[in-house]
C-alpha cells in the first residue's frame, strides 16, 4: 500500500497509477510513458489513500465478494471485478471530465460486486453494528442495507458532500454490478434470490 511511502512517493504513485481524468482522455500526457492512458481505468483500483480506506473496502469485499464469486465462478468473477472497476472510474470521468486529481481506492469496483450482491441476494440477512444504547450487531435484509448504501451515495452527490469521496465511482460501480451480474452468473444462480 502506498501510504507506507514517504508523501513525496504516495503522491507519485498516486499521480503514475491514478485514474486522472485529463489523462485518460489524452489532454495531458501520461506520467509514466509505457503505460498506456486507459491502463489507470484499472490500476487506481490497487491504491489506497490509508489503511482504514483500505480496510472498509476489503471488509465489504468480505462480506459480499464470496457469494458473487460463487455466483459467477473464479475466472468470471475477475473479468467482472475489473469491469466493475473500469465502468465506475468511467462514470467518475464522465461527470468530472477535466478533473486533474487522481482517482484511487477499490471502492467502484467493490460497489459493483454490492450491486450484483443486491440482485442475487436480496433476502440475505447482513449484520451491521446499529447504535441503540451501544452497539448491537442487527440482522437486516441486504436489499434494504445496500438501498441504504445506495441511497446515502446519491444524498451525498446531491447534497455537494465533498471529503475527496468519488460519489460517481460508488454510483457507477454499483449500477455496473447490477447490469454484469445478469449476464455473467452461472447457469442456475437465480436471480433476486430465486422469489
Amino acid at each position: 500500500m502506498q501510504s507506507a511511502l514517504p508523501p513525496a512517493g504516495f503522491d507519485q504513485a498516486s499521480i503514475n497509477f491514478g485514474m486522472i481524468p485529463i489523462v485518460v482522455r489524452d489532454l495531458y500526457p501520461q506520467p509514466l510513458p509505457w503505460l498506456p492512458d486507459w491502463a489507470t481505468l484499472f490500476t487506481y483500483a490497487f491504491l489506497h489513500a490509508d489503511w482504514l480506506h483500505l480496510l472498509t473496502n476489503m471488509l465489504f469485499l468480505w462480506v459480499f465478494g464470496d457469494n458473487i464469486e460463487d455466483a459467477l465462478g473464479h475466472v468470471k468473477y475477475a473479468f467482472f471485478y475489473l469491469a466493475c472497476a473500469a465502468l465506475a472510474a468511467l462514470a467518475h470521468l464522465l461527470f468530472n471530465l477535466d478533473g486533474n486529481g487522481p482517482l484511487i481506492g477499490a471502492s467502484g469496483a467493490v460497489a459493483g460486486v454490492m450491486g450484483a450482491y443486491v440482485l442475487l441476494y436480496p433476502h440475505a440477512r447482513v449484520f451491521v453494528l446499529a447504535r441503540i444504547v451501544w452497539l448491537i450487531p442487527l440482522p437486516v435484509p441486504a436489499f434494504w442495507m445496500l438501498g441504504f448504501w445506495i441511497a446515502s451515495q446519491v444524498f451525498y452527490l446531491v447534497v455537494g458532500a465533498g471529503g475527496g469521496v468519488a460519489w460517481w465511482a460508488h454510483i457507477g460501480g454499483f449500477l455496473a454490478g447490477l447490469a454484469l451480474a445478469p449476464l455473467l452468473r452461472r447457469r442456475g444462480v437465480p436471480l433476486l434470490g430465486g422469489r
